[in-house]
């Protein structure tokens, strides 16, 4: 006789590979914003009671550059994890740490472009000198960088850097290579596109504070506006708005503006 199963008994299966792959890709996003969270952390930790608006002292280039880092890991991973999570899905059967790999290296790119604003930061500070005073020039030269930078986001290469941002799938299939080299250079590669992207927002924090806690919470809202929301034209001429707001403020009233530090002031931080 063939033996049958007992009505209503089931058969114990594992789960899918493909629901398999969507726990990996979860736990990936999840890990990448727990990190966030404890760069934040961290940054937080390192980074309070020294901003001194702008100009500050950025200290020595490793101090900086591990500082900058953090920084740059609170302020990037929610918005790279998209892409980084379909990397993982189009790699996991043939090299499962290239997600690691891919993202170190555009971890990288921002460490290089961490060291050429310290290096342009202090040739800037040796040949200005004090003529950078927030009381001579230094307001005027802040409120410049974000009106250059209100400026830089309604350009057509910011709109082609913010597109390779916003379309994971298109920068992977026009960018693929193979391996863990070819993770570490598509991942410098789509750094350099993010850099190319928010180099300008970035100048913007130097001119807020590049140690102001608030101004990093700040641009980093709108970077994470711009890679995320779907409206990308309609964001990048809002966040266009907002800076050209915040130069016209910073020269005409200044202590108007929420968290900046006004050089040269024993007030606090207006929040």
């Amino acid at each position: 006789m063939i033996a049958t199963e007992p009505a209503g008994s089931a058969v114990a299966t594992g789960p899918t590979p493909a629901l398999a792959a969507v726990r990996v890709r979860l736990g990936l996003v999840v890990s990448l914003f727990v990190l966030a969270v404890v760069a934040w952390w961290f940054t937080v930790d390192r980074m309070r009671g020294m901003d001194a608006g702008f100009a500050t002292n950025p200290g020595t280039l490793a101090w900086f550059l591990g500082v900058w880092v953090v920084m740059m890991a609170a302020m990037m991973l929610p918005s790279v994890a998209p892409t980084v999570a379909l990397y993982s899905k189009m790699t996991r059967t043939k090299a499962p740490l290239a997600p690691l790999v891919f993202t170190s290296g555009y971890f990288l790119t921002w460490a290089a472009a961490g060291v050429l604003a310290f290096a342009v930061a202090g040739l800037v500070g040796g040949i200005a000198g004090e003529r950078l005073a927030w009381d001579r020039s230094g307001r005027w030269v802040a409120a410049g960088i974000l009106f250059a930078a209100a400026l830089y986001e309604l350009t057509p290469l910011k709109d082609i850097c913010l597109r390779k941002c916003q379309s994971p799938l298109g920068f992977l299939l026009g960018s693929w290579r193979g391996g863990l080299s070819g993770a570490l250079r598509m991942g410098m590669k789509h750094g350099a596109w993010c850099v190319g992207c928010c180099w300008a927002l970035m100048a913007a924090l130097f001119a807020v504070g590049v140690m102001s806690l608030a101004g990093m919470a700040f641009i980093a809202a709108l970077i994470a506006a711009e890679k995320l929301l779907p409206w990308h034209r309609a964001v990048t001429f809002g966040t266009a708005a907002i800076l050209g707001a915040l130069g016209v403020l910073l020269i005409v009233a200044p202590h108007a503006i929420p968290g900046l530090t006004v050089p040269g002031t024993d007030l606090m931080p207006m929040m």
